[in-house]
């Protein structure tokens, strides 16, 4: 009935006076929506996506789903974005779309605009509506003309215009869900008498404090080794450089040179100069990020730092009630993020609203990427693209920091590189590659197990690194038939607590010169300080081998002529086509240097694998569903989402609960008032990925199962067969049809 009040959430009293009314839900997500907004400019632009998000709960239909009862679906997603398409003039219609695309994406995901699918955003606004109650027309008038202006700001009159206009949709996006969400928490909580903590320090007020304990970490590292004054030399040249203009810098230093604490030192410096938002250090490997997390937590504070990659994803079904209030999503808002480029980057193309809620405090970040020779060379084009687009329009400044650095600069990628020259943030990155040169590359040639695991035992402590999982097992499961002593097994079998307590182990027995000769994936190759005298790598990338080669004589300490990795091609274990590919491309390399360790050497490998394979195998075709004429748009958002996959095979998540506190945190999930976020959080350290069909065969034969799916639906997978996990090696997922839980597997 008109003039009846409309309610957008249920509460329990009869008679709806603990009920939200429409109106109220509507303003506050527009005033969370602009408070959001404003630092990215587009407060306006947000608070009309926040007023007309849930337009469509007008439908006096609304009211029955409200109570509870059965009946057609009704779509209250699409009404907002329909009201302001119609509403606009010809002039103002892109803008108009740009908040249709929100608005109709708040629960299901940003939509593509047009495709076979019904979902589509325009079959949806051309779709025949159902009548709203008038009193709608109390959120008039819009002030699109102001949103306008606040996008068109954020626009570049260029080729880049429809990327740019993509990223300010998911901005606004963005706010949108986050406000949307923290509204119907807020509301929830206040009906079941529940209060929660969500508020974080602004980086800003903590800075003083950091760099006080910034310095005094440093003053406590030891300085009486030539390595050691060098990595404070470093350190000095590169906080220099923060009083800079905000914006893109690379990071240049071997490995072994303190690269992680010289970008650390360099984001406070800056920070503090230029008012920066939070710090967003974003890792290659879910595997590595233990160690630079427990750097950070020592140096500024665990309750400062947010832990946050993709072992276990919460999702956002669209629920109406308090099941939405339960979700504890993600939205960094923490000081400083440690997470992942997959988490990262695949959330800065997502479609999906929970991974989508971030995007808007990763505005006024630094954001240093480490090992930024990582990203994925098929996707390296729009990649590069949301980097330069994060730094000109939304405050950012991003530090691309690597031992061998893949120029991505536009004098050398000029297919979509970045601005690159004169922001160099080492001090003369081909002398310290001289400086920091403390261990030889050689060739060994085709090496079968037996080859490898009698070099290995010549050596009481040495390392070697292969390709894959499945090698790294057969490897070390011959040597422990060999007897050999102090053989030690590192790889993403292992959760990452356990992978923690190894590496302790690893240290204390190099540190006294015990037997130790450890087997590894490449995890190791990045963001895990570990010395060793003696190497051996599998044939791969330059960058992984030199990555390799950082794990031999680290310290310096040792003679160069004794500190060798040697450069192997398995004769039994087969690589990647991707591998192979780097590989030969390595290999090419290796025939014109003598010194693979130099610059010009990892110039000409990066001019071979990147700068010649054409944009097309560089991920170009992306841009395509990113397009802008300048009076209409043509964004396919959710193909983009869905070709944005920086893993091909996915992997998937098991719980392996054998510790105490992986037990208690699995008991919780039976309790329906403990939120699904801070379980997922605190389970990270006890996850193994695993693909998916393996998981599948595991469950399918009683080793595991999804725990508490009443409530968490198929999120939390856990083994159920203990005895699959081994205190040397890890999970053992493979012939779970037959294996018994009480089988032995060595």
């Amino acid at each position: 009935m008109v003039g009846e009040i409309r309610y957008a959430h249920s509460g329990s009293a009869a008679d709806r006076s603990d009920w939200q009314p429409l109106s109220e839900h509507l303003a506050q997500v527009a005033q969370l929506a602009a408070a959001r907004g404003a630092p990215l400019g587009l407060a306006t632009a947000a608070s009309i996506a926040g007023r007309f998000h849930d337009l469509g709960k007008y439908d006096p239909a609304f009211d029955r789903v409200l109570r509870g009862e059965r009946g057609p679906i009704v779509d209250h997603s699409t009404a907002g974005g329909r009201v302001l398409c119609d509403q606009a003039n010809p002039r103002m219609k892109p803008v108009a779309e740009v908040l249709a695309y929100a608005i109709l994406g708040h629960h299901a995901g940003l939509p593509d605009k047009s495709t076979a699918d019904n979902a589509c955003l325009d079959r949806r606004i051309e779709r025949d509506a159902a009548p709203l109650d008038p009193a709608w027309q109390a959120h008039l008038p819009v002030e699109i003309e102001a949103a306008g202006q606040e996008i068109q700001k954020l626009l570049r009159m260029s080729a880049k215009a429809g990327f740019d206009l993509s990223v300010a949709v998911r901005m606004i996006f963005s706010c949108l869900v986050d406000a949307d969400f923290r509204d119907t928490e807020a509301f929830y909580d206040r009906l079941e008498n529940r209060s929660r903590n969500r508020d974080w320090p602004s980086l800003q007020s903590l800075l003083p404090e950091f760099r006080k304990r910034f310095q005094a970490h440093m003053a406590g590292l030891s300085s009486d080794s030539d390595i050691n004054r060098l990595r404070a030399d470093i350190l000095s040249h590169v906080r220099a450089k923060a009083p800079l203009p905000p914006g893109l810098f690379t990071l240049s230093v071997p490995t072994g040179g303190g690269k992680t604490l010289a970008s650390l030192g360099f984001a406070l410096d800056h920070a503090a100069r230029h008012g920066h938002r939070r710090i967003i250090y974003a890792i290659p490997y879910t595997s590595i990020i233990d160690q630079t997390a427990a750097i950070f937590r020592d140096v500024l504070g665990a309750e400062n730092i947010l832990e946050h990659h993709s072992a276990i994803e919460t999702e956002n079904g669209g629920e109406e009630g308090p099941a939405k209030a339960r979700l504890a999503m993600e939205d960094w808002a923490a000081p400083v993020v440690v997470t992942t480029n997959v988490q990262l980057f695949e959330s800065l193309f997502a479609a999906r609203p929970s991974r989508c809620r971030k995007l808007h405090n990763i505005a006024g970040a630094v954001i240093v990427l480490d090992e930024a020779q990582c990203l994925p060379r098929k996707l390296l084009l729009p990649t590069l693209a949301m980097i330069d687009t994060l730094a000109t329009h939304y405050g950012c400044t991003v530090v691309l920091c690597t031992a061998t650095q893949p120029a991505f600069d536009s004098d050398e990628l000029q297919q979509g590189g970045l601005p690159l020259a004169g922001r160099e943030l080492a001090p003369d990155p081909k002398t310290l590659a001289q400086q920091l040169g403390r261990v030889r590359i050689v060739q060994g040639g085709e090496m079968d197990d037996t080859a490898l695991l009698g070099a290995l035992g010549a050596t009481a402590q040495g390392v070697v690194i292969v390709n894959s999982r499945k090698h790294a097992l057969d490897l070390y499961r011959a040597g422990k038939a060999q007897g050999l002593e102090g053989l030690v097994h590192l790889t993403t079998r292992q959760y990452p607590a356990h992978r923690r307590a190894v590496i302790a182990d690893i240290k204390a027995r190099l540190a006294a010169d015990r037997p130790c000769r450890l087997i590894a994936t490449s995890l190791i190759e990045a963001g895990v300080d570990l010395d060793f005298p003696r190497g051996w790598r599998a044939e791969a990338g330059l960058d992984s081998v030199i990555q390799a080669a950082g794990r031999v004589n680290r310290e310096g300490k040792r003679p160069l002529e004794a500190s060798v990795l040697t450069v192997f091609s398995p004769a039994e274990h087969g690589a990647p086509a991707e591998v192979k590919n780097l590989a030969k491309a390595m290999w090419t390399t290796a025939a014109k240097f003598d010194d693979l360790l130099a610059s010009e050497a990892i110039r000409s490998w990066f001019r071979e694998v990147y700068w010649r394979v054409g944009p097309d195998r560089l991920g170009s075709n992306m841009f395509d569903d990113l397009l802008f004429t300048g009076t209409s748009s043509r964004f396919q958002f959710r193909k983009v989402a869905a070709d944005y996959r920086m893993i091909d095979s996915p992997m998937v998540p098991v719980i392996v609960a054998v510790e105490p506190k992986a037990q208690e945190e699995v008991t919780k999930l039976a309790v329906e008032k403990v939120p699904s976020g801070g379980i997922a959080r605190a389970l990270q350290p006890y996850v193994v990925q695993i693909p998916e069909r393996a998981r599948e065969i595991l469950r399918a034969n009683g080793k595991g199962d999804f725990h508490a799916r009443d409530l968490r639906g198929d999120q939390f997978f856990v083994l159920g067969a203990p005895s699959l996990y081994h205190d040397d090696f890890g999970l053992w997922w493979e012939e779970a049809e037959y294996l018994s839980a009480d089988q032995g597997i060595v």
